[in-house]
């Protein structure tokens, strides 16, 4: 709960270009990818609606008619709104901020198509809900212990204190814990934006120094999807429960 009230609206990144993903992005966007017999878009837009996520924009770039029509032939009780950035890759940061007058003004939940979460004993999008706190944060970002990132190579993201706070990698060490890419975010995060096309990472330092990032640690299981080589890996523990 977010002072009383449900989180109701996410945005959902899909724009782009799945290089990582090559051969299987030649001819389709990435977020279209299988794993388990079903696109990465379609995990994600599952969780969300198992979330209790009422609407859901979604950012194209990359082959963006296929995705489009793929979401209009959804059904679903979820609304799903397109933010258009053909024109120009926007990066996740920017593709927030011209996603917004869609996404409101309350905090939202912001999602990666290409990592696949699992919830644990708690939906995910309710226990960051539960954590949340506005006169404090202004993002709340689910964090995965490292041990548990399955099919991830990187040496961590961040540090979190017992508070919830959280900081980034030092160079050269290792972090305990790996953005899932999944968040909760106050439209405060997105003031002042430095160009059209940035990373999400300009807002998060912001938060940082002003003691506004915080993290919860998920419960459930996560795999980060981003080439062809993790689909086999994240489909025999899926399928091994």
């Amino acid at each position: 709960m977010i002072n009383g009230t449900s989180v109701r609206t996410a945005m959902l990144m899909a724009a782009g270009l799945g290089k990582r993903m090559r051969p299987l992005t030649a001819t389709r966007p990435k977020p279209l990818v299988k794993v388990a017999g079903k696109p990465l878009l379609d995990h994600a837009l599952d969780r969300l609606e198992a979330g209790g996520i009422q609407k859901t924009v979604v950012n194209v770039h990359y082959l963006p008619d296929t995705l489009i029509a793929h979401v209009r032939a959804r059904k679903s009780p979820m609304e799903i709104l397109i933010s258009d950035e053909r024109d120009k890759l926007l990066e996740t940061g920017g593709g927030l901020v011209k996603a917004l007058p869609m996404l409101g003004e309350e905090p939202f939940i912001c999602a990666n198509s290409d990592n696949i979460w699992i919830d644990g004993p708690q939906d995910s999008i309710e226990m960051l809900s539960s954590h949340w706190d506005d006169e404090k944060m202004d993002a709340l970002l689910l964090l995965v212990p490292h041990a548990r990132a399955h099919c991830h190579k990187g040496p961590g993201d961040f540090h979190m204190d017992e508070m919830g706070r959280i900081t980034r990698r030092r160079s050269g060490r290792l972090a305990p814990f790996v953005f899932t890419g999944v968040q909760l975010l106050s439209p405060r995060l997105l003031r002042d934006p430095p160009g059209d096309a940035f990373s999400t990472n300009f807002f998060w330092s912001r938060a940082i120094e002003e003691g506004r990032l915080y993290g919860v640690s998920h419960e459930g299981l996560w795999f980060d999807v981003g080439s062809p080589a993790a689909i086999p890996k994240a489909e025999a523990i899926i399928a091994g429960g």
